[in-house]
Formats: C-alpha cells, structure tokens, sequence
C-alpha cells in the first residue's frame, strides 16, 4: 500500500487516511517545509558570527568545525529529501534526522551568548608568548594570535582577536590574555593585552 510522504499513513483513492492530503499535496507541503527549515538552519548559523566575535570561545576552532560538519549533513538531507519528494518516496527516519539537526546552529549561538552574557565568574590572567599569528581572508574574516598554552596537554592555544588588532602583535611579543570561565562552563576570550 502507498504511504503518505508527509505523514507516513496510508494513502487510499488518491487521500490519505491520516492527514488527508493528496500526493501532490503532500509532496509541496514536504518540500516547503524542508526549504523553510534549512532557512531557519542558516539563519542560526549566521547568527552563531557575531556571538562568536562578542565571546569568543577559547577552543572556537573546534566549534567551527563541528558546525561546519552539521551545516553540510543539514544541506545534504535537505537536497535528498527534496529529490525525494519529487519522486514522492520518503525515509521517514532520516527526516527526523534533519528536523532534529535544525535547532543546533540556533542552540549553539544562544549558549554561546548566555555562556559570556550572563557570566559572573572572575577574570584570569594569562601571560604568554606570541607563536604566530594568522588572518583568512573570504566572506566570513578571521583573526587568530597563535600563542604558548597555558593549559596542560596543549602546546598553543589559537586566540581569537578583531582583525583590526592584529597589526598590533608581532611574533615574539608577551601578551596577557584575560580568560573567563563561562556560565555554562565554556571559557572564553575577554581581552588581550601587551604585557609590559
């Protein structure tokens, strides 16, 4: 028996029983809700940017590419769920799946905002030595200062800084970063600072 791609019921004299929409119906009302939540999806990754220049974490690169990995994983499903739809066959499982991976892009963005918004904890120093330092150029910038770790099992810590403060820091100097340890737990970069 043919099942319904939006519902999953079964589809008897061109209507299904469950939600009773045709196939044609059922295959707009699928494929405009995928395109509105890979919408919904990017938005939050957008929005993750400026949180991420406001606090930024102290393992950002990590982050990146964690959401890096679910940005692909959520624009894949939601091409294959588009083609499915078209060919009116559906995996309801992996839609779940993609449903599911929508809210993370917003849920990232918003801890990271309370974890430096709403932190109280106090500031800690950390005086160390610039490695290197790096600018990536393309349409979203970043700036990073390579410095000695100061935490164990790390050799450097990657410092997220605003590029125009980049120019400021040679290879060599001493710096003070000053680290909070974050509401939920996730440190983050407050300043950096030449050390005298």
């Amino acid at each position: 028996m043919e099942k319904c791609i939006e519902c999953g019921g079964s589809v008897a004299g061109g209507q299904c029983e469950s939600c009773g929409l045709s196939p044609l119906a059922a295959e707009l009302a699928v494929r405009k809700r995928v395109l509105f939540s890979t919408a919904m999806f990017l938005l939050g990754a957008v929005a993750f940017f400026p949180v991420v220049a406001w606090y930024p974490p102290l393992d950002l690169d990590g982050m990146l590419i964690f959401l890096g990995v679910v940005f692909f994983v959520v624009m894949g499903l939601g091409i294959w769920l588009d083609l499915q739809a078209r060919r009116r066959t559906m995996n309801h499982p992996l839609k779940r799946v993609f449903y599911g991976l929508i809210p993370v892009s917003w849920l990232m963005a918003s801890l990271l905002f309370a974890n430096g918004r709403f932190d109280g904890s106090p500031v800690q120093s950390n005086t160390t030595r610039i490695v290197s330092k790096f600018a990536m150029g393309g349409m979203i910038k970043s700036s990073r200062l390579v410095v000695n770790s100061w935490r164990l099992g790390r050799s450097v810590e990657r410092i997220a800084i605003p590029r125009d403060d980049l120019i400021r820091y040679q290879k060599g100097d001493l710096v003070e970063v000053r680290i909070r340890e974050g509401l939920a737990g996730i440190p983050w970069v407050e300043s950096v600072y030449h050390k005298d």
